[in-house]
């Protein structure tokens, strides 16, 4: 092999595997040359190196053997890396999915537990700080979307694209390819066919085949099955060549490469003819592998032409090795999947006239569709649908018109927006109903996936742009299906929450009422749909500030999800558990609160980990509930990180991880951290209006957090200014008799006694306890604080009744809260209570 290859040898396979060596597809044991193309590579170490074409290869689709040098790489040179990740690229929505599934072995949250999205950005960085490893390879294969640049990790380690796109040449060191060297060629024949043939033979071959090591290694797989001369061969290769000149048909793709395939494929047909009809249904699916398991779990399917290789599983095991020996695809038996390489597929399916070609593609999606599993929100299936998920496209699933290959399209966008790859969803869900609204605009169909467009954009925090969407899709279904069908139930209980999440509480309560009767009276009480509008019911009824109906309705709708009559996924679970903890907390069940919510997050750790999305929010309410109860340092402890969680998983401005920071802020202020405190409050006060708009509820009693800090920090002026227009606001909003507009008030009678203007403080005061006392009862804690912040101004003012006030509001305070509440200990040494805003979920 020369001085080269002897340099080469020295530093390939030695005696140490990298921890990590996974999702690369098997060598390829007549690899042969390019020894000079991977020293390159080998070089290129540290750095990231694009596996391009020359511009004079670049033909049709390819057959250059990019990735088979780069797949010769990986496993030569195995030994001087901790880790290599192969990642198939060649749809640029997927890149995310591949990166993330290398998070568990980096020690990082899993996909299934943080989104797809969070995991795939954890990866880059852990691999951009090489930790755990800093000696790694990860190869982008048939990277042609420059997109995917952005999930490239710089850093330690290597990264090898391979890529039909020559543009990649301007961005990364590139390594261009071309067809074997003569030489090369004559090395790979002979290294295959050993003593079968002769270097004039196989140099006569490589000549009429122009060296293209995808047509060399098909006649490589008919010689060494010894079924024909060299010459014999070289005379059916011109009259394929001959035929296809004549014809026109070597326009698109490479004239060697066409031939030598229609060569492979009529001596298969001749050998097994049954084994054609397999290898022409894998050309309508994707060019990454397929799973076995599509065939088996799919063996069902309306597929005439594959109806006897399916109900005969040795004759299905004989194609897939004869196909495998003629070279026509590529067979992983340890992954269990086959590979069809793209310029194969696109020759097949060439060959065919539009009528079959029509016919194969529409086995292909009920293969598809009848394979896959049928809970997209199940995260043990999820690795299933991952399988699946690169043949969609390619296949142009979305084309069909049939039911049932349809529902698996919208389960594909729930798997995708369920394991939080929202932009994907986001993606595949619009081009649904772009596609399928050709026919008719609000056909059912398009209908339906608007509904997890909708699901999708709200999961998002887009609620401007799902209020619209919900209003629009709940008019257009009424129209098509009727006031009482299943779709517009539904739909009316999407449209619920976009009214919540627009801050218009009261019309969701009117609207959920209403469709809660409509689901008892149409589908029963326990029915999962009826029991998920009860639940929008009990989140409007906390929004209203109905908190008692609030508790009795989660709790029903909770003990409703029994496993033996409503199963319920376990995020389900746990969202329900969690709205029933809350409800205890805002009906003044503190303690209680406590004990709930601690319980309901060791469960979402246990069942869907501490970075997964419901763990979280239920970890953001006991935090809530500690401070109230008075447990402030696991408060604080656990407010930060959730916070710093959240903002990874969503980014800063998504709506939960604004309501996180919201917590810190009111829990530092409770500690005394002032400073801190402001700074965290003043920048949410300006993040609301940009999520929600300047007139939303949440952005204006967001304010009277700031305005309490204010005060707190010496200038009552400005609080009670921030405080008169947020409550003015929020009674336009909301109603006078609204919880914010009440804790607004008691803290702006805070600010008048700040000011010196006690009478006023006093008389707004008692107004506000005859109200606070008439609508929550006396021993509600909002109703004690401002009972507890009047006797200060009764006491001030030389009112009659200050001390029977006082030692009602300390009895009560010991009858109804445990030793140590912080509310309780305010009131005790004669300090003003102060009334903050945590918001609700919508």
């Amino acid at each position: 092999m020369g001085t080269e290859s002897s340099s080469l040898a020295a530093h390939s396979l030695g005696d140490k595997q990298p921890e990590i060596f996974e999702r690369v597809p098997p060598r390829n044991g007549s690899f042969t040359g390019r020894e000079s193309l991977l020293h390159q590579l080998r070089e290129g170490t540290r750095s990231v190196t694009a596996v391009i074409p020359l511009p004079q290869a670049l033909q049709g689709y390819g057959g250059v053997g990019k990735t088979h040098l780069a797949i010769e790489y990986a496993h030569r040179y195995r030994s001087h890396y901790d880790l290599v990740w192969w990642i198939p690229a060649d749809q640029y929505y997927l890149v995310p999915s591949a990166l993330a599934a290398l998070a568990p072995y980096l020690q990082l949250t899993p996909a299934s537990v943080v989104g797809v999205e969070e995991a795939a950005e954890s990866v880059r960085e852990a691999l951009e700080n090489g930790a755990p490893y800093n000696n790694w390879l990860l190869i982008f294969d048939n990277a042609e979307d420059s997109r995917i640049e952005r999930f490239i990790p710089r850093g330690p380690g290597h990264v090898i694209i391979t890529s039909r796109n020559p543009n990649w040449d301007d961005q990364f060191r590139s390594l261009q390819v071309d067809v074997f060297t003569r030489d090369e060629s004559i090395e790979f024949l002979t290294k295959r066919l050993g003593a079968r043939i002769t270097k004039d033979e196989a140099f006569r071959l490589a000549d009429k085949l122009g060296d293209l090591p995808l047509a060399l290694e098909q006649v490589g797989a008919l010689q060494r099955r010894g079924t024909m001369t060299v010459d014999d061969y070289i005379e059916l290769l011109d009259k394929q060549t001959a035929r296809l000149l004549g014809a026109e048909r070597a326009r698109d793709y490479p004239l060697t490469m066409t031939a030598a395939w229609r060569v492979s494929v009529s001596l298969l047909e001749e050998r097994l003819e049954i084994a054609l009809n397999l290898l022409r249904c894998c050309a309508f699916f994707g060019p990454d592998p397929i799973p076995l398991d599509v065939f088996r779990r799919g063996n069902k399917a309306n597929a005439p032409s594959l109806e006897k290789l399916l109900a005969d599983p040795i004759m299905f095991d004989k194609s897939v090795k004869e196909l495998s020996r003629y070279a026509l695809i590529r067979s992983d038996p340890d992954n269990r999947t086959i590979q069809v390489h793209r310029l194969i597929q696109a020759l097949l399916r060439d060959d065919l006239d539009e009528v079959r070609q029509d016919r194969q593609r529409e086995e292909v999606h009920r293969l598809l569709a009848g394979s896959a599993p049928q809970l997209p929100d199940d995260n043990s299936k999820w690795p299933d649908f991952a399988d699946l998920v690169p043949h969609v496209r390619p296949s142009r699933l979305l084309e069909s018109s049939e039911p049932s290959v349809r529902e698996f399209a919208l389960n594909v966008v729930r798997y995708l927006y369920s394991s939080g790859n929202y932009r994907s969803a986001l993606e595949l869900v619009t081009a649904s109903i772009k596609e399928w609204g050709r026919t008719r605009e609000n056909h059912p169909d398009v209908l339906r996936a608007r509904r997890h467009q909708g699901n999708t954009l709200r999961r998002m925090g887009e609620y401007a742009q799902v209020y619209d969407l919900d209003r629009t899709t709940l008019a257009n279904v009424i129209a098509e299906f009727g006031p009482e069908h299943e779709e517009t139930l539904i739909a009316r209980n999407g449209l619920g929450g976009s009214m919540r999440a627009r801050g218009e509480f009261r019309e969701a309560l009117e609207l959920d009422e209403e469709s809660v009767s409509q689901h008892e009276r149409l589908l029963g009480d326990d029915n999962v749909l009826t029991l998920r509008a009860k639940n929008s019911l009990a989140l409007d009824y906390g929004l209203n500030s109905q908190y008692e109906r609030a508790r009795r309705l989660h709790t029903e709708v909770y003990l409703a999800q029994s496993e033996a009559i409503n199963p319920a996924s376990s995020e389900i679970v746990l969202l329900s558990r969690n709205s029933m903890a809350r409800a205890v907390r805002l009906t003044s069940g503190f303690e209680e609160a406590c004990d709930t919510g601690e319980d309901a997050l060791a469960f979402g750790v246990l069942k869907l980990g501490r970075d997964h999305w419901a763990t979280l929010m239920t970890a953001k309410d006991l935090s809530i509930a500690q401070r109230r109860a008075g447990a402030l340092e696991q408060a604080i402890s656990i407010a930060r990180d959730t916070h710093a969680r959240l903002a990874r998983l969503f980014g800063p401005r998504h709506p939960d991880t604004i309501a996180a920071a919201v917590n810190v802020s009111n829990a530092l202020r409770v500690r005394g951290d002032l400073a801190e405190a402001y700074e965290l409050a003043e920048e949410m006060t300006r993040a609301y209006p940009a999520v929600f708009g300047e007139d939303h509820p949440f952005t204006l009693a967001c304010r009277t957090n700031l305005a309490i800090l204010h005060r707190l920090l010496g200038d009552p002026r400005k609080a009670r200014e921030i405080n008169e227009a947020a409550r003015e606001g929020l009674t336009a909003r909301l109603g006078p008799e609204h919880h914010y507009v009440s804790s607004c008030t008691v803290n702006m009678a805070s600010d008048l006694a700040a000011l010196g203007e006690s009478e006023q403080a006093r008389a707004l005061g008692e107004r506000t306890l005859e109200d606070l006392t008439e609508r929550f009862g006396r021993d509600h804690f909002l109703t004690l604080s401002c009972a507890a912040n009047l006797v200060l101004d009764r006491v001030e003012t030389d009112a009659p009744d200050a001390d029977k006030l006082r030692a009602e509001v300390t009895d009560l305070y010991q009858e109804r809260f445990e030793q140590g509440q912080p509310d309780a200990v305010t009131a005790a040494s004669s300090i003003r209570i102060d009334c903050d805003f945590d918001p609700l979920p919508i």
